[in-house]
């Protein structure tokens, strides 16, 4: 039996990737192994494809266990509920979360974009004194379990619901925010005209950009070119690396200050 070294496990939910060449039958022995070795897991999936889109969907495939794609995770003080297939959640993300949590400052007013079920900004509420936390998320099933998810951590007072496209949402937004976190998805557009749009002096920004590990330089040029373009002068505080998500490319997150 070939042996698969990693997978992501999401609560009692194990997701799979395996190499092209498994059989179905592989598949299902490596599987009910995984069942059998691991008590705390409950149901295996298969991973197939890419994320896809905007909204970030995964597709994936029953396997063994308990017939289920919804989770129940933990982390950071934290617990999240959603559906596997239909919002993003990415538990590599966890020590960015709490990272980005301890920067943010008593009374600080904060905007979280593309922020899926919400674990940023409820890990942020949970672990800051932050003042307001908004959660802006296009997908309508995202919302719904992001809406519980607050409930879930006790933080309505703190963590508000701001659905819709963010480039829509900026237009009509009468509001500056002191902290805005873009956890983007893998797209082309950068969206910092709508983060641009909602800073002021002293608004810091943590943007997140996918690139091959030697092109971190053009992704921190094309952070300064937008801010020109917005007539914003800015002051990058640190880049660093986020994780990797393919041989030799990487997520990255560029921290900068509006001035």
């Amino acid at each position: 039996m070939r042996k698969i070294n990693s997978y992501d496990l999401l609560g009692s939910v194990a997701i799979v990737r395996f190499p092209l060449d498994f059989k179905k039958t592989e598949k299902k022995k490596f599987a009910e192994q995984l069942l059998k070795g691991q008590k705390a897991i409950k149901t295996v999936l298969e991973k197939k494809g890419k994320i896809k889109g905007r909204l970030r969907k995964i597709s994936t495939i029953y396997l063994a266990g308990e017939k289920t794609k919804e989770v129940l995770y933990r982390e950071n003080n934290c617990v999240f509920r959603f559906q596997i297939d239909n919002t993003y959640f990415s538990p590599r993300l966890s020590n960015e979360r709490k990272e980005i949590a301890k920067q943010i400052k008593k009374g600080d007013e904060v905007l979280v974009m593309f922020a899926g079920v919400a674990p940023l900004p409820i890990v942020i509420a949970k672990n800051s004194k932050a003042k307001k936390i908004l959660s802006n998320e296009l997908n309508r099933e995202a919302n719904k379990y992001a809406q519980l998810n607050i409930g879930l951590n006790k933080v309505n007072n703190r963590v508000e619901l701001l659905p819709g496209d963010i480039k829509r949402v900026a237009e009509k937004l009468n509001k500056k925010f002191d902290v805005i976190a873009m956890p983007r998805p893998q797209l082309k557009e950068t969206f910092l005209k709508s983060a641009f749009k909602l800073s002021k002096k002293g608004t810091r920004i943590f943007y997140y950009d996918f690139c091959a590990v030697t092109e971190k330089d053009s992704v921190v040029e094309k952070i300064k070119k937008e801010a020109k373009e917005n007539k914003k002068k800015i002051k990058i505080l640190q880049v660093k690396n986020a994780g990797e998500i393919a041989p030799y490319k990487i997520r990255i997150r560029v921290d900068f200050k509006v001035l």
